[in-house]
């Protein structure tokens, strides 16, 4: 019996929620195509989150709670408007997958900690429907880094036998899954380093707003190589997988470190360059570590026309194309490896893979979370 589930998650760049309502066959594949959308955040709360996310940010407890209050709610708002676009009662919905939004992820720290916030009680109470909940944490405590996550439903979905792909996630962050050709090799993935989030911090400094639509700033600059080698000389990229990070590494203060240390001031166009030249090197030196000759985008990096030309010239030899070539908009891909985390909960299987995050052994992700007893649909 097929069975529909919700996928949420905000990532690394904190733009917005998006959603995903997935139906499931008996066997874990999906049974038709997913519906989906995406809702931003109100401004404000956006500017909370990002400021929270800062590696020197004072937050106080009282903040926190009501962050992680608000968060909530908007993730109940956004699957009570998906539910209302597909024409579906909650009743209809096995379970939500909700990541939250990540402020904090420490996987190398002396005891390894993550921190995701978006209340999984304030979101079964808000939409009568069970949660599945704080998924990074016990691949954490088996030893893992926590992420990444999707690396599963790339692999249930995208494998083939005889021939290698590649899965580039251009989020916040870009990480890079490998799909070994050979059904005996284990699949593998990593945080290859910084995407959208240091794009986007330059880009609100100095043109004022979030987005460096299709990288067209970035076009009009020259990458500093100086200053783009002087990054890659950090140790994150020369660091062997298993290996995950965040924009609490990969921050204003990172990158402002490189830029004071430079002999002279910098257009801000070159520097947008560079960062874009940044993200292009680290994930083609991913990809050319395996024998991958195709290689999928998703994430919002999909639509960002001068990295993936940028990618294309770096790496003449592997095809790249967006993930919807294979069947899955790029927007939509994570929130649907949420919904498909939500599955694997529910049908007690495991959702890491410990090829990839280094975990000790596989285990069932998450915590469920119930509505009230008495909860009702609340349409």
């Amino acid at each position: 019996m097929n069975e529909r589930f919700v996928g949420l998650i905000s990532g690394t760049s904190a733009d917005g929620i998006d959603a995903a309502l997935v139906t499931f066959d008996p066997d874990g594949r999906l049974a038709e195509a997913p519906l989906t959308l995406t809702l931003p955040y109100p401004t404000a709360l956006r500017r909370s989150l990002i400021q929270c996310m800062r590696r020197d940010a004072a937050l106080p407890l009282d903040r926190l709670g009501q962050l992680d209050q608000q968060v909530g709610l908007a993730f109940s708002a956004a699957t009570l408007t998906l539910l209302e676009e597909a024409k579906l009662s909650p009743s209809a919905i096995h379970a939500i997958g909700s990541h939250g939004q990540t402020l904090f992820h420490a996987p190398d720290a002396g005891l390894p900690h993550t921190l995701q916030i978006g209340d999984p009680n304030q979101i079964a109470a808000g939409t009568g429907i069970p949660v599945v909940a704080d998924f990074r944490r016990a691949d954490m405590v088996a030893g893992g880094q926590g992420a990444p996550l999707a690396p599963g439903l790339h692999a249930a979905l995208w494998r083939c036998s005889g021939i290698t792909r590649a899965v580039i996630n251009l989020g916040g962050i870009a990480n890079v899954t490998t799909l070994p050709g050979d059904p005996g090799q284990a699949v593998t993935a990593y945080d290859s380093g910084p995407a959208n989030c240091l794009l986007d911090l330059w880009h609100s400094r100095h043109r004022g707003g979030p987005v460096d639509t299709d990288g067209e700033w970035a076009r009009t600059g020259k990458p500093v190589a100086s200053l783009l080698s002087a990054m890659l000389a950090d140790s994150y990229f020369s660091r062997p997988a298993p290996k995950s990070t965040g924009r609490e590494y990969f921050d204003g203060q990172w990158l402002d470190s490189h830029l004071g240390a430079h002999l002279s001031p910098l257009p801000p166009e070159d520097v947008q360059a560079t960062l874009l030249a940044l993200t292009i090197e680290t994930v083609a030196q991913a990809i050319e570590t395996t024998a991958a000759k195709e290689a999928y985008v998703c994430g919002g990096g999909a639509h960002n026309s001068a990295l993936l030309q940028g990618l294309r010239m770096r790496m003449p030899g592997v095809s790249i194309a967006a993930t919807d070539t294979l069947g899955l908009p790029a927007d939509d891909v994570e929130a649907v490896a949420f919904a498909w985390l939500a599955m694997r909960h529910t049908r007690q299987q495991a959702g890491n893979l410990p090829s990839v995050t280094g975990a000790r052994y596989a285990a069932i992700l998450g915590g469920r979370y119930l509505p009230p007893i008495s909860a009702s649909d609340p349409g």
